[in-house]
């Protein structure tokens, strides 16, 4: 147990020691990972339910923490977008409690055939998933991603240590106390997810140090200034998670109805999540006659439109947009539009200001949907479908870390796969190299 006790400059001693925790903390995770390297599918899965459990009969405690951290976050003035981030209901609980169940059915990576083949001498080689080890989850804002993280993180026989942000500590506390209940239960070392139990960001540079050697992996889940800061100052890899400055192209063949509802619930379904449009791009040929009755829509539902020249000739209640918005992540109802001379135009301006998050393009034309998804380079490429699908969850993987936007190893959306290595079992009869 912590000590809480304050010295005369009201500094607790928790945070005075943060190096000491943070070792600590490091060296119990290692110590757990290497159990749950060889712990059962069975365990795994049972721990992994009796999360689930834990979950739903702490709901009103969870409430209760999460009203303390949105009360604060009020009287901080966050904005509404910030806040539902953050938000919990008893529906948002359950889908983290089914999050966790869902996560228990996927197949076990562990251990896994990748490849198999031998060689002329007689050796038998096989390439096979293994757990990275003990990973180090960075992130702002939202409570599910303590339950997601450990879930997902547990499956694949790693060690997790959980830094959420201070606007939702209570919330983040009362979640952990729960899933350790169920490691508890399945009896698995409580160890195996921790989270670091103060606001200090001091701890967050300790854990990009890399905890004395102990942390494998670092995944940031938050705004650009967090990942910019765990990229520049992290000794160890990361599996990078930009922001999502995510277009959809309106193409000049695409339908009128079924894109006016995409492009709105890709906007409006949940304006604070990363899979969240950003900016709209319309082909010129068809911007007169579509645009208008789109951003009507969309402004009637209280979005702001920020568009070019163009887009206020046809559209005079929009806001002239500036260099800036092209390349900005609103996260809130605010919405760039700007015209372009077709697909090629298009995949530029996605290349030139997109994060290389998710992108999406509305046609009925096979062959510029085609170009699209093969041009485009960015970790999801949708055709005819809401950006809002940018989700772990939605692509049958249980629940996700974050969406990674590097080009090495993990892509896209973060489970249980992406979050194992491999090793080669190689095996012979007595061979010897000439």
């Amino acid at each position: 147990m912590l000590d809480k006790a304050r010295d005369g400059t009201g500094v607790t001693q928790a945070q005075q020691d943060v190096p000491a925790l943070m070792a600590d903390i490091g060296r119990r995770a290692r110590a757990a990972a290497r159990r749950l390297a060889l712990a059962t599918t069975e365990t795994k899965n049972a721990a992994l339910r009796q999360m689930a459990t834990a979950i739903r009969a702490a709901t009103p405690d969870i409430l209760a923490g999460n009203a303390l951290d949105l009360e604060a976050m009020r009287a901080a003035g966050q904005t509404d977008a910030f806040l539902d981030r953050g938000t919990l209901t008893e529906a948002r609980i359950e889908a983290i409690a089914r999050a966790l169940e869902e996560i228990a059915a996927l197949p076990d990576p562990v251990g896994s055939r990748i490849a198999a083949w031998d060689r002329p001498n007689g050796l038998s080689i096989e390439r096979v998933r293994t757990p990275l080890g003990v990973i180090g989850v960075i992130y702002e804002s939202r409570p599910n991603v303590t339950a997601d993280a450990g879930g997902l993180c547990l499956k694949a026989g790693n060690a997790v240590i959980l830094r959420g942000g201070s606007d939702t500590l209570q919330s983040n506390l009362a979640l952990h106390r729960a899933l350790q209940q169920g490691l508890v239960a399945a009896g698995l070392p409580v160890d195996a997810i921790q989270l670091v139990p103060v606001a200090d960001r001091a701890a967050v540079g300790e854990m990009l140090a890399g905890l004395g050697g102990t942390v494998d992996v670092i995944v940031p889940r938050g705004g650009k200034s967090l990942v910019a800061r765990v990229q520049s100052d992290a000794r160890v890899p990361v599996f990078a998670h930009l922001e999502g400055i995510v277009h959809i192209f309106l193409d000049r063949a695409a339908d009128a109805a079924k894109a006016r509802s995409v492009i709105v619930n890709s906007k409006l379904r949940r304006t604070g999540i990363c899979g969240a449009l950003e900016t709209l791009l319309v082909d010129r040929a068809i911007a007169a006659t579509l645009l208008p009755d789109i951003l009507a829509d969309l402004a009637g539902r209280g979005c702001e439109i920020r568009g070019d020249a163009e887009v206020q000739a046809l559209f005079p209640a929009a806001l002239p947009a500036t260099e800036e918005d092209w390349s900005t992540e609103y996260l809130d109802r605010i919405l760039s539009v700007r015209v372009v001379a077709g697909l090629d135009a298009a995949i530029d301006h996605i290349e030139t200001y997109g994060s290389h998050h998710t992108d999406c393009i509305l046609t009925e034309d096979a062959a510029a949907a085609e170009r699209f998804l093969a041009e485009v380079d960015s970790a999801i490429v949708l055709h005819n479908a809401s950006t809002q699908f940018a989700d772990g969850g939605e692509f049958g993987m249980g629940a996700e870390i974050g969406i990674a936007t590097g080009r090495m190893h993990a892509r896209g959306p973060v489970g249980v796969e992406q979050l194992t290595s491999f090793k080669y079992r190689v095996r012979g009869d007595g061979q010897i190299r000439p």
